[in-house]
């Protein structure tokens, strides 16, 4: 009689026994390189966490320059990527670069059924980090009320 090697569930395989290796595994190396993620793929999901209320316009305080912080308050104070159920994600990101330093983006977002879009632009400051300078959101525009 014979025996015939049965794989038992929750068993680990058998050992390796090859002599011209060392007893130690060799290092495994990802399958995809790790990059660091765009400037445009952080500030859309950054400024999509605001616009939908998932976080507080402040939270966006240190990643602004000039009026863009204003606009993000005005924008966030009518909730305009709030949905009840789903969850509003980036679809599409497109960028031109004006120059260097300064980076002009789009965004699709879909909110529920809709589809909104969103632009922004970041500028790279002395100390090297990206911050939106602009922002705004698909739709209407209101003109500013210019009392005299």
């Amino acid at each position: 009689m014979t025996r015939t090697a049965r794989s038992r569930p929750g068993t680990h395989p058998p050992s390796r026994r090859d002599p011209r290796r060392p007893g130690t595994a060799a290092p495994r190396t990802p399958l995809t390189a790790a990059r660091a993620p765009r400037p445009t793929d952080l500030f859309a999901d950054r400024l999509l966490a605001v616009l939908s209320g998932q976080r507080p316009v402040h939270w966006m305080l240190r990643h602004t320059a000039g009026r863009a912080y204003d606009e993000l308050a005005r924008l966030a104070e009518h909730g305009p990527l709030r949905t009840r159920g789903t969850r509003p994600v980036v679809r599409d990101i497109g960028y031109f670069i004006p120059r260097t330093g300064a980076i002009e983006a789009f965004a699709r977002i879909s909110a529920g059924d809709r589809l909104r879009a969103m632009a922004f632009r970041l500028e790279q400051g002395p100390d090297l980090r990206w911050r939106c300078t602009a922002v705004e959101l698909g739709g209407p525009r209101t003109r500013p009320s210019t009392d005299d």
